[in-house]
Formats: structure tokens, sequence, C-alpha cells
């Protein structure tokens, strides 16, 4: 698995992130009070869902951009720590592209894009159930110590 886990096979890495997801939604009670949920996950990748409610909408009855946001972010989170090494948002930019509207649901695609040292960047695209593209999120990441799950 490269500079992350060299030791570890393609299956060994794949079990690591799913297991190290696992531990983190338990305790991600943000995710869970937004409804998210995990469609996939890999090491340095993640989907996660969720589908937008009456109490996400904004002024203009669309989804209001924070929820897209955390969606993007959580998926974000969850793609960053797949190795088991504890990882946090240095930074992050959203471009919104379209509206999302009540009962969309909506996935963000996680993917890691560059590793180097402690830091990464990982790229976020959210679409809607018909597959457009509602906004393009960049992630950079820091990693810090510790593990997400205690090494067996």
């Amino acid at each position: 698995m490269g500079e992350h886990h060299p030791a570890l096979t393609p299956q060994e890495a794949q079990a690591l992130a799913e297991s190290v997801a696992a531990a983190m939604y338990a305790r991600d009670h943000a995710s869970q009070s937004l409804g998210m949920s995990i469609a996939a996950i890999g090491p340095g990748r993640a989907e996660l869902r969720m589908t937008i409610r009456q109490d996400m909408l904004n002024g203009h009855a669309i989804c209001h951009g924070g929820f897209v946001f955390a969606l993007a972010d959580s998926a974000f989170a969850f793609a960053c720590n797949s190795y088991n090494l504890t990882t946090v948002a240095s930074g992050c930019a959203i471009d919104f592209v379209a509206a999302a509207h009540e009962g969309d649901v909506l996935t963000a695609v996680a993917q890691e894009r560059s590793v180097s040292g402690r830091t990464g960047v990982y790229d976020i695209e959210v679409i809607n159930q018909r597959g457009e593209r509602v906004a393009f999120f960049r992630g950079k990441s820091y990693r810090i110590k510790g593990h997400v799950v205690e090494p067996s």
C-alpha cells in the first residue's frame, strides 16, 4: 500500500479501510444525524450518501450549501483516515455547480490525489441520483498522531 502500509496486501488494506470506517461511523454523530450512510470505502477513497430533507432547505427551497459541504467533508474524512492513521482537515474549498432539492439523494465520491509526508490532497465530487454534478470539493489533509482503531 505504498508509503501508508507497505506490508499490507490489497485485501488487507481493504479490510483495514472497512474496519476504520465502521469505527469512525459509530462515533460520527454529525454524519449519522444528517442521515449519511457509507456506500463504499477503500484505501484512499470513500462514497457517502445523504437524502435531502425538508429541514435541510434554505429560503430558496433548495438545499443549504452547508449540508452539501458537510456531506463532502465527511466523505473526505473517511477517505483520508482509511489507512488507520489519524488525519484531520487542514483546509478545503467547495464549488457549487447545481442546486439540490428535497428528496434528492446525493453521493459524495472522495478520491485521494496525492499524499506526501503528513499532508494529502483529496478531490470529492457530489452528484445527485441522476448523475448530475452538484458540487466539487477539494480537501487538504494533515496526519496527526494516533490511529482510528488500535492496531492488532
